[in-house]
């Protein structure tokens, strides 16, 4: 009985620590991501099946992740952020919260522009998806020709009309900084205000928000990031499907600077403890079926040169000539443009 006791222990024993070592093998990923969407869930959920590394996640906006990574320091368990701005990219860039990385396989796939600038050991960041800033009006109430150009948003004709979220918010934020590398400062604070002049009402609410009020008659001229357009468009529901019909989307500024783009994307963090298993995440991210997904299941255009697109709301959009400001620039831009909001009365 005693020897039978006693192996049954040594057994136990040996099944406790040979499965210690397999433990310790888990690979982990731990993620800032400030991407709210909910059809993100299938990137994670691949990407683990695909490699076997586990994905712990925090959410918070581009800001709140920054500031996490300031206080948490050399500390900071995050191994990759996802950032939804190009001017926080910037932002971050410049207060040394990445590390350059070097891989053939995003430096190959992700256009120059759409990178952080490469210092010789790399770039620290790396966009995945891009967004056109775009204005909705009301077809009923609104000529064309009255909102094709950015200008025009700023100018008498449109005293009235317009709804849009916070002129602070990093969408805003950043197409208000790239018109300021185009026009300057003598131009642009005149139109911020023009803007201000020409609101419906104070600025409230997302994106998807003004484009139900125009739809609703709330406004006439909304502006807005294109997927928000474009999930309405793939929408079922009556109503989603009533707002698409009594609005319009026009690409501003085709016959000048194009249409204003921001973008989404990664880069790795500062202290990350997992640096072979971020790097695998943003080369993954720049895979076929991760920018296919980037496309279909968001509504984003894709970085990646012959990314498949399968999405009818984009192929109803169209094609359309993009903005070419440096991100850096924007980035720049972008404590003086807050300035100029603040004295003109953009909230």
């Amino acid at each position: 009985m005693k020897r039978s006791r006693l192996t049954k222990i040594a057994l136990l024993v040996l099944a406790v620590t040979g499965a210690a070592p397999a433990l310790a093998q888990e690979r982990v990923l731990n993620l800032y991501s400030a991407r709210h969407y909910q059809t993100d869930e299938a990137l994670y959920t691949n990407f683990t099946k695909t490699t076997g590394i586990r994905i712990n996640r925090v959410d918070a906006d581009d800001a709140g992740i920054l500031s996490r990574l300031k206080a948490e320091g050399a500390a900071s368990p995050a191994d990759v952020v996802l950032l939804v701005d190009a001017a926080r990219f910037w932002r971050a860039e410049a207060d040394g919260l990445f590390q350059p990385i070097r891989s053939k396989t995003l430096e190959d796939g992700i256009p120059v522009a759409l990178r952080g600038a490469d210092t010789g050991n790399g770039s620290q960041w790396f966009g995945f998806s891009t967004r056109a800033r775009v204005v909705v009006y009301d077809r009923q109430a609104v000529k064309r020709e009255d909102v094709d150009t950015y200008l025009e948003l700023g100018e008498a004709k449109n005293k009235g009309r317009i709804c849009t979220r916070s002129g602070s918010h990093p969408y805003n934020l950043s197409l208000f900084a790239a018109k300021l590398v185009e026009w300057g400062p003598e131009r642009t604070e005149p139109w911020l205000k023009g803007i201000v002049d020409n609101m419906a009402r104070a600025p409230k609410g997302g994106d998807t928000d003004q484009i139900r009020a125009v739809a609703a008659g709330e406004c006439s001229v909304a502006i807005t990031n294109s997927y928000y357009l474009a999930r309405l468009m793939r929408s079922d529901k009556p109503e989603d499907k009533a707002v698409v019909d009594r609005v319009d989307v026009v690409f501003p500024d085709q016959q000048g600077a194009g249409t204003h783009m921001n973008i989404s994307g990664g880069a790795v963090a500062r202290h990350a403890k997992n640096r072979d298993a971020a790097i695998q995440f943003l080369e993954y991210l720049a895979s076929p079926a991760a920018q296919a997904y980037f496309a279909n299941g968001n509504n984003e255009w894709p970085v990646v040169k012959g990314a498949t697109v399968d999405n009818p709301a984009l192929d109803r959009m169209g094609t359309f000539k993009m903005e070419s400001v440096p991100i850096a620039k924007i980035g720049a831009a972008t404590p003086q443009v807050q300035q100029m909001l603040d004295r003109v009365g953009f909230r």
